[in-house]
């Protein structure tokens, strides 16, 4: 099983090193892999999430997820959205765009001798706009999640009243527009304040548009279905269709910190695509299958809402890394500390619910 799901990323993390290596020598080998493994270890919880949405899809769609999205995942957000960016924010066209890329001012590493900034700082001073999109798409899928009604609750003491206050209509765009707001006003740098909101906003848009989408397919052409439990109602059609570009931008909203963060190691595109890309990509995708194929969210019940609670610290961190930078790490920390005590937790309920099972009642033998 884990040969079968894993095979092809392993593959891929070798000839990808090899690749580098021939491109750029030791240096390039080392740095593609720090990039695989600060993607992968920052994108756990994407996966997890990823998970949540996977197993509702048909096997058709989960085919073109798993084909069709790690193409857009690997040249759309690690090479092209990065291009645009330059491209949009230099007025570069984008051949001009790419050769900046492949070719940085020698000397000062942020400027040419003409005062034109460089493709690594055009990235960064984009950080704002990118980071207010990702952050708040990111925290209303935890809004959403959190004031949901659900039978099961992990922080329970803090999960019931959100539940509660929860029904009041909009509250989760109530509370993600406030925090824009803020972020606007006290945590943009100067003159990035509007910039903010609009990104932001657009975040929040794209969101309701998309989610709301699905959920009225799924509505239309799923519900009728009584086959199986009516969560893993498998979503075929339009309703797999908006699934699926769910999924792509939830990707790419989790993607945005690597991609910025990569640029602390280096500006490299070539290098950037092969380890954040290529290798961190396929193993996000490769850890999503095995959590669909083994059924690992069923058994172990609070990894979902670990992983929603990673996403709320995910947006907030964003938001705030607007105007104060934060190390990578911290993010990486951040998700894999709730997740694995979402694991632990959920072992002990588990192993709890075992031993409180009551035993089976073993027929009579008839004496003969």
């Amino acid at each position: 099983m884990i040969l079968r799901i894993f095979g092809l990323s392993f593959l891929i993390t070798i000839v990808s090193l090899v690749v580098a290596f021939i491109y750029g020598g030791p240096e390039a080998l080392l740095l593609t892999l720090i990039l695989g493994i600060l993607e992968i270890s920052l994108s756990f919880d994407n996966a997890v999430i990823n998970a949540t949405v996977l197993r509702r899809m048909s096997e058709f769609w989960q085919k073109i997820f798993l084909t069709v999205g790690i193409l857009i995942a690997v040249f759309g957000m690690r090479v092209l959205f990065p291009l645009a960016v330059v491209w949009l924010a230099s007025g570069l066209n984008p051949v001009d765009a790419l050769d900046l890329a492949l070719n940085p001012p020698a000397g000062d590493a942020a400027y040419f001798a003409n005062g034109d900034p460089s493709y690594e700082t055009i990235i960064t001073d984009a950080h704002p706009q990118i980071a207010a999109f990702g952050g708040m798409f990111l925290l209303m899928l935890f809004l959403g999640f959190i004031f949901e009604d659900k039978e099961i609750t992990w922080l329970s003491w803090i999960e019931r009243p959100l539940i509660r206050i929860g029904k009041l209509d909009m509250l989760n765009v109530v509370i993600a527009t406030a925090i824009l707001v803020i972020t606007a006003s006290y945590i943009a740098p100067e003159g990035k304040a509007s910039t903010v909101m609009i990104a932001g906003a657009l975040g929040m848009i794209t969101y309701i548009v998309v989610d709301g989408l699905g959920s009225l397919f799924h509505t239309e052409e799923d519900d009728d279905d009584s086959s199986g439990p009516s969560d893993l109602v498998k979503a075929t059609g339009k309703a797999g269709f908006f699934l699926f570009l769910y999924l792509e931008v939830l990707d790419a909203s989790f993607s945005f910190d690597g991609v910025i963060g990569a640029f602390a190691i280096t500006a490299d595109p070539i290098i950037i695509a092969l380890g954040l890309g290529l290798i961190g990509a396929m193993f996000v995708r490769s850890l999503t299958v095995y959590l669909v194929r083994q059924g690992t969210l069923s058994e172990y019940v609070y990894l979902e809402h670990g992983a929603h609670w990673a996403i709320g610290a995910l947006a907030l961190i964003l938001m705030y890394s607007i105007g104060t930078h934060v190390p990578e790490v911290v993010t990486g920390l951040v998700g894999v500390v709730l997740i694995v005590a979402a694991l632990i937790t959920s072992i002990i309920r588990k192993r709890r619910e075992a031993a409180e099972a009551p035993e089976p009642i073993s027929e009579p033998i008839d004496a003969k």
